[in-house]
C-alpha cells in the first residue's frame, strides 16, 4: 500500500536519526549504504553497487525524455560530537557534523515517493547516494566506476546553517570554491639559544613566510577575485634553551577560480623559497589540489531556482555573499556534465545556525520535507501532497 507523503516525512526523519547516531567516515560507509539499499530494496528500487559504498539508484523508464541525476552524500566526520542529542552519535571520534545524514535520508524520501508516482515520471531519475565527500574524492570515483553514464543533469544541495531557514542561493556560475593545500618543511640549523648566529633559524624564517604569504591576497590577487590563503599550522618542536633545525608549515588555499588556485599555489612555492633563502634556510613546498570549484550550469540552475521558489516562495533568495569559500566535490560532476548546486538555509531561530563541522551541529529536520520536494519537482513531477 502507498505510503500517506507525511508517512515518508516522518519516516526519512527517523532514518536521519538513525543515521546520525551510527555515523561512519569517509571510505567506511559500509553499515550506512547497507541501510540506504535496504531501504531502496524494500520499496521495490533497482540499484547497483559503485565505488564499493556508494549506490546508484533508478526510478523510471529507460525510453524516457531526459535522465535526470540527484546526488547525496553518506560520510560522517572524525569529530567526537558534543551534543545532548537523544540520537547522538554512538560512534566516539565519529559524527555528522555536515548534515550527510540529512542529505541521504532526504534523497531517500524522494526515492519513495517517485517510485509510488514512478507511472507519472516523463523522465528518469537516477539517484546517487555518493561515499567520501569530505576530502576523500568519492565523486570522482564514482564518475571513474561510471555514475554518469546516460545522465543528462545532475542537482545536488547543502544544508546551510549561515541561511535563513526558508532561503537558499543557487546562482549561476560559481557557488563555492576550488581549494588546495600547502605543506612546507623548512631546514636549518639548530644549536643552543644563546649561540643564535651560529643556527639557522628556521622559527624566524618561518615567521617571515608567514606573513610574506600574506601578501598574496592584498597584492597578487585581483580585488574582484575572492580568495583565502590560510596558514593553519607551525609546528618547530624544541626546548626553552633550543633552536630547532626544522619547522613545518601548513595551510589552505580557497579560491573562486581553479586554475586560479594552482596560479596561487606557484606564488606560494616562489615566496616560501625566496623568503626561506633570505634567512640561510631551505624550504621544500608540497602543493596538493583537493576540490575544484562548483560551478552551476546557467539552464540548470534556472531549473533549480524554479523549483526551490515553487516550494519555498517567491522570497527565497538569500543575500550571503558569494561564492562560498568552502569548497565540495560535487565539483567533479559538474565539470563532465551540466547540473546545479544550491545552498539551503537552515537557520530558523532554534539552533540551527551552528556551524557545519563543528562538534554542537545538528542538521535541521524541517528541511526534509520541503528539500524533498523540491527535487521531486526538479524531476518533473509536482507534489501535490
Amino acid at each position: 500500500m502507498p505510503l500517506m507523503w507525511s508517512d515518508i516525512v516522518r519516516f526519512a526523519t527517523k532514518f536521519r536519526h538513525e543515521l546520525h547516531a551510527n555515523p561512519e567516515n569517509t571510505w567506511q560507509e559500509f553499515n550506512t549504504a547497507a541501510k540506504i539499499r535496504k531501504v531502496l530494496h524494500e520499496h521495490g528500487i533497482s540499484y547497483k553497487e559503485c565505488a564499493k559504498t556508494g549506490t546508484v539508484a533508478v526510478i523510471g523508464d529507460n525510453d524516457s525524455n531526459k535522465n535526470i541525476a540527484l546526488r547525496a552524500d553518506i560520510d560522517a566526520l572524525p569529530i567526537t560530537e558534543d551534543t545532548d542529542l537523544v540520537y547522538k552519535s554512538s560512534v566516539n571520534g565519529c559524527m555528522h557534523a555536515c548534515g550527510h545524514d540529512g542529505h541521504s535520508a532526504t534523497l531517500l524520501a524522494v526515492a519513495i515517493y517517485l517510485k509510488q508516482m514512478e507511472h507519472e515520471l516523463t523522465n528518469k531519475v537516477t539517484l546517487i547516494f555518493q561515499p567520501a565527500e569530505e576530502g576523500g574524492h568519492g565523486a570522482k570515483k564514482m564518475i571513474e566506476e561510471g555514475c554518469l553514464e546516460g545522465i543528462d543533469y545532475i542537482f545536488g544541495w547543502h544544508n546551510w546553517p549561515a541561511i535563513k531557514f526558508g532561503e537558499a542561493a543557487c546562482p549561476d556560475g560559481v557557488v563555492m570554491a576550488a581549494n588546495g593545500t600547502f605543506h612546507i618543511d623548512l631546514y636549518g640549523v639548530g644549536g643552543h639559544s644563546s649561540q643564535p648566529e651560529l643556527c639557522k633559524d628556521p622559527v624566524l624564517a618561518g615567521s617571515a613566510v608567514v606573513n610574506s604569504l600574506q601578501q598574496i591576497v592584498s597584492r597578487r590577487v585581483a580585488p574582484q577575485d575572492s580568495a583565502v590563503v590560510t596558514v593553519t599550522s607551525f609546528e618547530a618542536p624544541s626546548n626553552l634553551t633550543t633552536i630547532p633545525g626544522h619547522a613545518r608549515l601548513e595551510g589552505s588555499i580557497r579560491i573562486s577560480d581553479t586554475e586560479a588556485r594552482d596560479n596561487v599555489g606557484e606564488m606560494i612555492k616562489d615566496i616560501t623559497e625566496n623568503t626561506a633563502a633570505a634567512y640561510g634556510v631551505t624550504a621544500n613546498v608540497e602543493l596538493r589540489t583537493r576540490y575544484g570549484a562548483t560551478i552551476n550550469n546557467p539552464e540548470a540552475a534556472g531549473i533549480m531556482r524554479n523549483a526551490i521558489e515553487s516550494v519555498i516562495g517567491k522570497n527565497w533568495r538569500s543575500n550571503i555573499s558569494l561564492p562560498i569559500m568552502a569548497s565540495e566535490d560535487f565539483s567533479y560532476y559538474l565539470e563532465k556534465i551540466p547540473g546545479a548546486y544550491a545552498l539551503i538555509g537552515a537557520d530558523d531561530g532554534e539552533g540551527h545556525n551552528i556551524a557545519c563541522h563543528n562538534a554542537g551541529y545538528d542538521f535541521n529536520d524541517k528541511l526534509i520535507e520541503p528539500v524533498s520536494k523540491i527535487l521531486i519537482q526538479i524531476t518533473g513531477l509536482n507534489n501535490k501532497q
